[in-house]
Parts: C-alpha cells; sequence; structure tokens
C-alpha cells in the first residue's frame, strides 16, 4: 500500500512541476547550434535531400525533446516548434518544390488511354455472355 501511496503522490508531484520556458528557450540554441555543425559535413546542394542528413536531423530532433524535458515541458510545445521553424527556414527555405504545372496528354494519347480500356471491357463482357450462352446449350 505505501509503494502504491508513493507512486501516487510522485505522479501528482510530477504533474504539478511547471514548465520552465526561460530554462528551455536558453538550452535549445545549443541543439540549433550542433545541427548547424553536423549540417557543414553535408554540401548545401544536398540540403534538401534527406537522405544526407537524417541522423543529424534525428540528433537534433531528440536535443529539442531532451531540453524541452529538462525544463519540465511538453515536446513538442509551441516554443519549440518555433525554434525548429527557424532552423527549418535557415536550413531548408530553398527545398520547396515549385508549383507543377500539369499538362493534358495529346489527343492521340488520351484517345487510346480511354479506348483500350473500353475496348477490353467490351471484349470481356461479350466473351462472358458467348461462354454462359455456350454451355446453356450443352
Amino acid at each position: 500500500v505505501n509503494g502504491l501511496m508513493t507512486l501516487g503522490l510522485s505522479g501528482v508531484r510530477q504533474q504539478t512541476n511547471l514548465c520552465n520556458e526561460s530554462l528551455m528557450l536558453e538550452k535549445l540554441p545549443a541543439c540549433g547550434k550542433s545541427f548547424e555543425e553536423m549540417m557543414k559535413k553535408v554540401d548545401s546542394k544536398k540540403w534538401c535531400n534527406l537522405t544526407e542528413f537524417i541522423m543529424y536531423y534525428d540528433n537534433f530532433t531528440q536535443c529539442t525533446e531532451r531540453e524541452a524535458n529538462n525544463a519540465s515541458c511538453f515536446w513538442p510545445n509551441s516554443l519549440a516548434e518555433g525554434f525548429i521553424t527557424g532552423i527549418h527556414k535557415q536550413f531548408f527555405s530553398n527545398c520547396t518544390l515549385e508549383n507543377i504545372h500539369w499538362e493534358d496528354p495529346p489527343d492521340e494519347i488520351l484517345v487510346t488511354l480511354i479506348l483500350v480500356p473500353v475496348t477490353l471491357t467490351c471484349a470481356m463482357i461479350t466473351l462472358v455472355v458467348w461462354c454462359s450462352k455456350k454451355n446453356d446449350i450443352l
């Protein structure tokens, strides 16, 4: 019973810890600095290719989560997200895709793409009807 009481009280005590936002904001830049140092190892032309730096980004994410938790803050929270967004703007602002302009294929290809399935469907229906009539005769 004492063990359960201790667990219950420790849970209550943990819930009463308030987020120390100033401590978190003081510690998060160290995560950004570390990420910046790691990103210097990657050619800036490859910054949009996640496979080139996924481990560095994972370390950065874990660092921000650890620092938020050390400050008794939930992660992610609006302040941490703001910091992470700043890092994204610093490194990945040129990675947005341009709007893709879709065009219809030429008419010859479009007609072929429509007629082939329609013709196959009609042929299959004809085959099923023919086979079912043939079985009726036998």
